[in-house]
């Protein structure tokens, strides 16, 4: 899937389903079709599969900000 796919796909504040690639002290990070976010304040394990929320999304840098769902 592209960006813009996903972009089209997908706003602020829709809930998906990711997994969790990296865990580090001010968050994890999610990985949701092909594109990674990061759930700050957040802790789970590696390989975790979760349902979060999409807080913000950054165009330029092709990644976004998640929180619980």
């Amino acid at each position: 899937m592209s960006w813009q796919e996903f972009l089209a796909r997908h706003q602020v504040g829709d809930v998906i389903e990711g997994v969790v690639t990296k865990e580090v002290p001010f968050g994890s990070f999610v990985e949701s079709e092909g594109f990674t976010g990061l759930a700050h304040q957040q802790s789970w394990p590696v390989g975790t599969r979760v349902s979060v929320r999409i807080l913000a999304i950054d165009t330029e840098q092709q990644r976004f900000s998640l929180t619980s769902a």
